[in-house]
This record gives C-alpha cells, structure tokens and sequence, in this order.
C-alpha cells in the first residue's frame, strides 16, 4: 500500500504565502520520510485539490492522507474538503482518503507565537519592560 500525503492549502492571489506551503510540505517530506508528499489549494491558486489528488495517484499512491494546513475547523475543512474527497472518490473509486485534523490549539503553537512576538518587538526595538524574562 503506497501512501501520499497532500497538504491542502487555502491559497492566495500573493505567490509568498503559497510558497510557504511548499517549504513546509519539504519539512513534512524529510520528516516523515514519506516519498510522495504534495501541495495543493481550495481557491486561486493551482494546483487545485483535485489536481492535487491526480498527482499523487500518478506517483502510484493508492491511498492518500489529505491534511488540511488551516488553523481551525471552519467551513473548508467541514464542508469543501469533504466534497472534494467525494469527488475524487468517483474518479478513483479504489483510491483509500482520509481527512487530517487541522492545526487547530496546541502548544507548539503558543510556542512559535510568542517566538514571533518576541522577534516583532526586537525588530521594533520596543523593550518589553513587562516582559518576566
């Protein structure tokens, strides 16, 4: 059973942040280990989710992780990730699809959003006198 995971995205008209998907799905790629790890975006920006979904069966994925790379559970993740799963479904009637948990709250998180605050007041040169640090 070869497996594939594609980060889904939300997408944007400004090419930086669709990037940024790309560096984390090579962060996932080395990390995971997994040789099929792949991009892809629900709204203006290709590839599309289902585009996504071909590339992975392509590379001989016969079952595929869709993780949605959004923060929380809003309608995407409830509502149009699920149709695109049941799209993909009836091209692929054999293809194995699981939807991935969001980001969501979780510690790492609060940990990496006092990193960049702490980085915004060194670049502002605001001392944070009320900082326990």
């Amino acid at each position: 059973m070869k497996t594939a995971i594609l980060l889904m995205g939300h997408g944007s008209r400004v090419a930086e942040a669709n990037n940024a998907l790309y560096a984390i799905a090579e962060m996932v790629k080395k990390e995971t280990g997994y040789d099929i790890v792949e991009v892809s975006f629900r709204e203006m920006h290709a590839p599309n989710i289902q585009s996504g979904i071909d590339r992975c069966v392509e590379q001989g994925a016969n079952r595929i992780l869709l993780y949605p790379y959004f923060l929380f559970a809003g309608a995407h993740v409830l509502e149009d990730l699920p149709e695109e799963m049941e799209a993909a479904t009836k091209r692929y009637p054999g293809l194995e699809m699981a939807l991935g948990a969001p980001l969501g709250v979780h510690p790492k998180l609060g940990e990496i959003v006092c990193e960049r605050i702490s980085e915004s007041f060194s670049e502002l040169s605001w001392a944070n006198s009320e900082s326990a640090a």
